[in-house]
């Protein structure tokens, strides 16, 4: 089984969406479950609402999985192995209070030295643990040696003892932390293989750290995507709007299309434009560069673009609002000006909408436009022109700019004949 484990607390991250869709990639390609696992212990951070809003995006996605389940639900089962743990010797009761470590990193920062815990609590007689009346964590003792990560992506990775520390399991709270809560669910559900990005790496050691206290040996594989960078090549953050996949669908970039480009993204497909589907028969984690990938919004929008030409003109035509292919062809139109959904929805919108027309063609806009209103129907452009320039007697630019604008909705734009084609049939309604 596989597992995408997301925390309610904010907007999706397109890095998390990135997870997702290899985790689901790879469970078809493996044939073997999806897990949905949303990491709800962090109680204080939860945001009503973004639950739901995951499984939605999931959903919009394409992104099919056979089981979902709350972390919430297995805390006594963290709590259970924390004490199996205690009683087994592997960990220990730590009555440290947070001022004090905190005074000791302070330390440990001015003497310019990395922070250790330093085993305060390691070796308390079982007479000190019970008669001390303090909130206490539990602690996973040091591992006595360096433990290797292999990476399908990176490669290896060790960590020594030292690195690894004697961490905290189980909070004062009596809730998890994310190492214990993610370890213990990860072999509760027997997952075979963790895709997630390279900011947990040195997660991971803690975590088979605690597998093997917990006396759980099978082999379980790892690929670290590397992170997401911004146009100026830094780590793309939450503040970024781009990295925020509601964002993305508010500005209107096609769910097919934002797929597209995550798996592009520090890949060698054997073609740029595809579908997931398409994706699902060649993709290879093995073949993922190991630098971190950067996102570029001009590619994205070429991306975007290139869908938008492939969708079938009424299903088009429905994303701007309407249910007529004549407007799915008229959309087409402008796409090589426009790139999202809400860029298209504006020229569509313009054409439409009240014009703005400036002084020098306001004259002229207005004969043409009561022209229009009263003019019989003409099957094609040249007709209605020859109707105008015969009843205005307006030519060149005094007909042809205000006329841009009173079928286009701009000075610009494509070709009129191909405007006329497409909105003849609501001429009386552009016009008024």
């Amino acid at each position: 089984m596989l597992r995408f484990a997301p925390s309610p607390t904010g907007d999706m991250h397109i890095g998390n969406l990135r997870v997702a869709l290899f985790n689901y990639i790879c469970s078809v390609q493996r044939e073997e479950p999806l897990l949905i696992r949303i990491e709800d212990t962090d109680k204080e951070r939860n945001i009503p609402g973004k639950e739901k809003e995951i499984f939605e995006i999931l959903a919009l996605f394409g992104i099919e999985y056979q089981e979902e389940q709350l972390q919430s639900n297995n805390l006594r089962f963290h709590r259970a192995m924390a004490l199996q743990l205690l009683q087994d010797k592997k960990a220990f009761n730590c009555f440290c209070t947070p001022e004090t470590l905190d005074a000791k990193r302070e330390a440990s920062k001015e003497g310019k030295i990395a922070y250790r815990y330093d085993g305060a609590c390691e070796n308390l007689h079982a007479e000190e643990v019970i008669d001390n009346p303090l909130p206490f964590t539990i602690r996973l003792k040091k591992p006595s040696h360096s433990i290797t990560v292999t990476d399908i992506i990176k490669g290896e990775s060790t960590f020594a003892a030292d690195d690894i520390d004697s961490f905290i399991l189980m909070r004062a709270d009596k809730y998890p932390t994310y190492n214990f809560a993610c370890a213990v669910d990860d072999m509760l559900a027997d997952i075979s293989l963790i895709i997630r990005g390279e900011d947990h790496l040195s997660n991971t050691p803690k975590q088979m750290a605690i597998h093997e206290a917990l006396g759980y040996d099978k082999k379980i594989e790892y690929a670290h995507l590397p992170i997401i960078l911004g146009n100026e090549g830094k780590k793309m953050s939450k503040r970024d709007d781009a990295s925020s996949v509601k964002w993305l669908l508010e500005e209107g970039y096609l769910p097919e299309a934002i797929t597209n480009y995550l798996i592009l993204m520090g890949n060698k497909p054997p073609c740029e434009i595809f579908s997931l589907k398409e994706a699902i028969k060649w993709f290879d984690l093995k073949t993922l560069s190991k630098a971190p990938a950067r996102f570029d919004i001009d590619k994205l929008k070429f991306i975007n673009r290139e869908h938008l030409k492939g969708l079938d003109p009424k299903e088009l035509s429905r994303y701007v609002g309407f249910a007529d292919e004549e407007i799915g062809n008229l959309a087409k139109l402008f796409l090589e000006e426009a790139s999202t959904l809400k860029e298209l929805r504006a020229k569509i919108g313009a054409i439409f909408a009240p014009k703005v027309v400036p002084d020098e063609y306001k004259e002229g806009f207005d004969v043409l436009r009561d022209l229009t209103l009263k003019a019989p129907h003409f099957d094609d452009y040249e007709s209605y022109k020859a109707y105008l320039m015969e009843h205005s007697g307006l030519k060149g630019k005094s007909l042809f700019k205000p006329l841009r604008i009173l079928i286009g909705g701009a000075e610009h734009g494509p070709e009129m004949n191909d405007l006329y084609t497409h909105i003849k049939n609501y001429l009386k309604e552009v016009a008024k």
